[in-house]
């Protein structure tokens, strides 16, 4: 915590109290908060002290960010329709790339709720969420997996909603002979005591005897050339 805190806290108090306030002229104000000066100030989310970035990219600290997507949440809930093309650009280019760092769980929470008042505002967005999402998916990072797979967990329980709708299943019926052999398999291996569990384990041990199969045959292909190069350099050789 930073000792100056006490005197630090009347310096933000007063500029807040100025920039809120309806007797502000903005053009003398852009005077002195311009550019320059909103940098400085985003400068202070490295600060260590939580207090300060409340008042108020990327190193390893990430120190602000929650406290930025906090008030980015709100910006972004008060979006017009049809969404701009500069807000979509934000989407793609900073709120999904923010999944990247290992520290991804100290704004996890804020940034889910940016990215799902896109979603609420554009639901075509949600094939660029989800590809975004594949791209930073975690293999090596323990703590990221954790929080990934929470949300996966979350994911899954309102996909099994999809199923109540009417729409997506007059779309599975007319293309049940491609959706289900593809589906089933899946279900098949998260659940327990299916009625057609049988079936299942036939079609198990069938696709590995096929696979055995596939490699022996590849293996006797593979000796047989071995043997018809060998031959091949003792004519050579003679």
């Amino acid at each position: 915590m930073d000792a100056a805190w006490p005197h630090v806290q009347i310096v933000y108090e007063l500029l807040l109290r100025f920039v809120a306030s309806p007797e502000t002229d903005p053009k003398l104000a852009k005077r002195y908060i311009d550019h320059s000066f909103v940098l400085r100030i985003l400068d202070l989310f490295d600060s260590d002290d939580p207090r300060e970035r409340v008042s108020i990219f990327e190193t390893e600290k990430h120190n602000g960010i929650a406290e930025l997507l906090e008030i980015l949440g709100s910006i972004i809930n008060g979006f017009a329709l049809p969404l701009k093309e500069e807000h979509k650009l934000f989407l793609v280019r900073a709120l999904i790339p923010l999944h990247k760092p290992k520290c991804i769980q100290m704004y996890h929470q804020q940034l889910s709720y940016c990215i799902t008042q896109f979603l609420e505002k554009d639901c075509k967005l949600a094939d660029i969420v989800i590809r975004g999402l594949l791209k930073y998916w975690p293999i090596t990072n323990s703590s990221k997996e954790e929080v990934f797979n929470l949300a996966t967990s979350e994911v899954a329980e309102r996909s099994f909603f999809l199923w109540n709708n009417g729409h997506v299943e007059n779309l599975i019926r007319q293309n049940r002979k491609v959706i289900l052999p593809i589906i089933f398999p899946s279900l098949e291996k998260n659940a327990r005591g299916h009625w057609n569990h049988a079936k299942f384990e036939e079609d198990q041990a069938r696709e590995e005897e096929t696979k055995v199969k596939r490699e022996t045959t590849w293996k006797r292909l593979e000796k047989i050339a071995a043997m018809k190069a060998t031959s091949n350099e003792l004519v050579l050789v003679s």
